[in-house]
C-alpha cells in the first residue's frame, strides 16, 4: 500500500500562517491596549534594526566580508525618502521605492571598487564611506538640513500603531524573500565563495560577481531600513550614518550568529527592548548593557543560533507528533 504524497504547499502555508500572525498579533495587542503606544514604537524601531542586521549579515555572515559603512547606505534611503516626498511631491509608498533604488545603485557603484579588497582592508573602506556620507549630507544644508537634519511633515510620518504594522509586515516579507534567495543556486554560490574561494573559482564561479551580488542585495536591504527609518521617525539627522550605528547592528549580527537570519532578528528586538528598559538605571546601563554582551559572548562565542535559522515548519511537525503520542498514549 503506497502513502499518499504530503500536502504540496503545506510548508508555505505553516510559514504563511506564522508570517501573518507574526504581524497582526502584536498589532492586535495594542488596538486591545495591552501594549501601550510607546512599546509599539520600541518594537517598530526593533524591526528596523532587525532589517539592518539582516543587510549586515548579508556581507559578514553569508558573503564573508566585513563591512562597517551599513549604516551610510541607511542614511541614504532614510534622506531619500523624504527628498522624494517633500521636494519632489511623489505619494509615500512611490517616494520609499525610489529610495530603496537609489540606495541599491549606490550599493552598485561602491561595490566595484571596495570589493576588489577584502578583510579588514574592505572593512576601513567601508568605515570610510560610510564617514564620508556622514560629512556630505551634513555640509548638503539645502537638501539634508544640515547637522540639523530633516523632518517630515506630521501628515507624513507613520503614527505608531501604523508604524508597527507597517514595519513588521516589510520584515517579514523581507526575510522570506531573502530566504528563497539564500537556498536558490546564487545563494549557495555566494555562500560557497564565503567557505572557499579557490575552490569555487575552479568550480566556475565568478568570486566578483557574487560578492557583488550580495553586497548590492545588502544595500537593498539597508535602503529598506532606511525609508521605514525616516517614515517611523519623522525626523533624520546625518549622525545615523556614523560608524558606531554600523557597529551596533554588527553586535546585532554576531550575538544573533553570523549566517543566520532569524538569529540577528531575534538579537536585535532583544537588545532594542534592553536598551530602552535600562534607561531607568541612567549611567548605570552603560555598565549593563555591554557586561550582558560580554556574558553571552562568553557563554554563547557562536551566537544564540550559530549559523542555524529557526525552523517554523520543524516547530509545527514536533507539536503535531507531540499530541499524537500524547492521544495515542490516552
Amino acid at each position: 500500500m503506497t502513502r499518499s504524497p504530503p500536502f504540496p504547499f503545506r510548508s508555505t502555508a505553516i510559514l504563511t500562517v506564522v508570517g501573518i500572525l507574526a504581524v497582526f498579533i502584536p498589532f492586535g495587542l495594542v488596538k486591545a491596549g495591552i501594549l501601550d503606544l510607546y512599546t509599539a514604537r520600541i518594537i517598530a524601531m526593533g524591526g528596523i534594526n532587525a532589517i539592518m542586521a539582516m543587510s549586515v549579515n548579508m556581507i559578514v555572515g553569508v558573503t564573508g566580508q566585513l563591512s562597517l559603512g551599513q549604516a551610510g547606505f541607511l542614511a541614504i534611503g532614510a534622506y531619500s525618502c523624504i527628498y522624494f516626498t517633500l521636494d519632489l511631491g511623489l505619494p509615500l509608498p512611490l517616494a520609499a521605492a525610489m529610495a530603496v533604488l537609489l540606495t541599491t545603485g549606490a550599493g552598485f557603484l561602491i561595490g566595484f571598487p571596495v570589493l576588489k579588497l577584502s578583510g579588514d582592508y574592505l572593512a576601513i573602506v567601508t568605515l570610510g564611506f560610510g564617514e564620508i556620507i556622514r560629512v556630505v549630507f551634513i555640509n548638503l544644508k539645502a537638501l539634508t538640513g544640515g547637522p540639523n537634519g530633516r523632518q517630515f511633515t506630521t501628515a507624513l510620518a507613520l503614527d505608531n500603531e501604523l508604524a508597527l504594522l507597517t514595519v513588521t509586515s516589510v520584515l517579514v516579507l523581507t526575510l522570506a524573500l531573502l530566504q528563497n534567495f539564500l537556498r536558490s543556486s546564487y545563494g549557495r554560490a555566494i555562500m560557497a565563495c564565503r567557505e572557499d574561494e579557490i575552490a569555487a573559482n575552479s568550480s566556475g564561479i565568478n568570486i566578483f560577481r557574487y560578492k557583488m551580488t550580495g553586497f548590492v542585495l545588502a544595500a537593498f536591504i539597508a535602503g529598506i531600513g532606511g525609508a521605514l527609518f525616516a517614515m517611523v521617525n519623522g525626523f533624520v539627522k546625518p549622525d545615523i550614518a556614523q560608524f558606531l550605528r554600523s557597529i551596533d547592528f554588527l553586535i546585532y549580527v554576531v550575538l544573533g550568529g553570523m549566517g543566520s537570519m532569524t538569529g540577528s532578528i531575534i538579537a536585535s528586538y532583544v537588545l532594542t527592548y534592553l536598551q530602552e528598559f535600562l534607561r531607568i538605571l541612567q549611567d548605570y546601563r552603560l555598565l549593563i548593557y555591554p557586561l550582558f554582551l560580554i556574558l553571552i559572548m562568553l557563554f554563547r562565542p557562536k551566537g544564540l543560533l550559530g549559523m542555524k535559522e529557526l525552523s517554523f515548519v520543524g516547530f509545527v511537525d514536533k507539536v503535531i507528533n507531540l499530541l499524537k503520542r500524547r492521544k495515542s498514549h490516552g
